[in-house]
């Protein structure tokens, strides 16, 4: 994925947000298209890259690589590679990662919630 153009207003924008308050950087990070699916689908037990591909099925190859580092970067998931022909590598959840799905599921539920309210009263 291409870099970040640190010079744009956008970027410095970002910055000031997440000095801000540590939320904005954790909301930026879990904004990117497919990383929340990728979270629940290895808390579900679906933890093999080509489990996770299966399961997402419109996500590229790309994509779920760049999601699975950018968690395991953000000390959300862990990677562990067995050895052998071909290598083996299955993911799972830190217990950080564990207490985030815990909230979102939170979320996920209220905002079930707002919405339906919304259709209803709409």
């Amino acid at each position: 994925m291409a870099e970040r153009k640190t010079n744009s207003s956008n970027y410095q924008n970002q910055l000031h947000l997440e000095s801000k308050c540590p939320l904005n950087e954790l909301l930026f990070s879990l904004s990117r298209r497919w990383t929340t699916d990728v979270l629940f689908c290895i808390e579900e037990g679906n933890n093999r890259f080509s489990g996770i591909r299966e399961e997402l099925t419109y996500i590229t190859d790309h994509i779920l690589s760049d999601r699975l580092k950018t968690l395991e970067k953000s000390g959300l998931i862990t990677r562990h590679q067995y050895p052998g022909m071909p290598p083996k590598v299955t993911y799972s959840l830190t217990e950080n990662g564990v207490e985030l799905c815990g909230l979102l599921e939170k979320l996920c539920n209220f905002s079930s919630m707002i919405y339906e309210e919304k259709t209803v009263t709409a």
